[in-house]
């Protein structure tokens, strides 16, 4: 079989795997969804599954790259520096939350107590990359490079609040919930290291 039909139709398989995993996450918790109900929803072998993925986590990871690459854009854009004013958060902070009210229901069942804790980790390892370049010339080691135990810290702190605010069902609007973290951020981030 030509490589350029073979990369196709792996394509296919990946595109069907994880459109049934997030049609299956519509209908219940992620630890609850076996590789057969996939496969199953997806139309495909699961010989052609684990030629794709490890387990059902592994394919939460990529079937969520795209959101996730909307969350980073809008962390990626937080600036916090000594001038930070602390009250009022920016749009960047609101794009955050707005982004996570959007798809609110993808989110509570990858964060949440039956969620997964490598596409966590994953999204927790994005977020830190995303952060590092925009922290506070303050946050650097002695020898000049970023510490990247803030940069950790701060998306830490960051990936906890959305999480936390999806566990209690997003009160407010994502205004008023970027509004309230903002001050805490702001001190997280240009917190001197001892």
């Amino acid at each position: 079989m030509p490589v350029q039909q073979s990369d196709r139709r792996s394509r296919r398989s990946r595109t069907a795997m994880e459109g049934a995993l997030l049609e299956l996450i519509g209908d219940r918790d992620l630890s609850q969804i076996s590789v057969s109900d996939v496969t199953g929803r997806a139309d495909v072998h699961r010989s052609t599954f684990y030629e794709h993925y490890t387990d059902v986590h592994d394919l939460a990871a990529s079937a969520c790259t795209e959101m996730f690459d909307q969350l980073l854009s809008a962390t990626s854009a937080l600036s916090v520096t000594v001038n930070s004013p602390e009250e009022g958060a920016p749009p960047s902070l609101t794009a955050v939350f707005a982004h996570v009210a959007e798809h609110r229901a993808l989110y509570e069942a990858l964060l949440g107590a039956d969620g997964s804790a490598r596409v966590i980790n994953h999204l927790l390892q994005r977020m830190t990359e995303s952060i590092r370049p925009r922290l506070s010339a303050r946050l650097t080691d002695p020898e000049g490079g970023t510490d990247d135990s803030a940069a950790a810290f701060v998306s830490g702190a960051l990936l906890g609040a959305i999480a936390d605010w999806l566990h209690r069902g997003c009160p407010g609007t994502p205004e008023r919930f970027a509004t309230a973290i903002w001050p805490q951020l702001v001190a997280a981030s240009l917190a001197q290291p001892a």
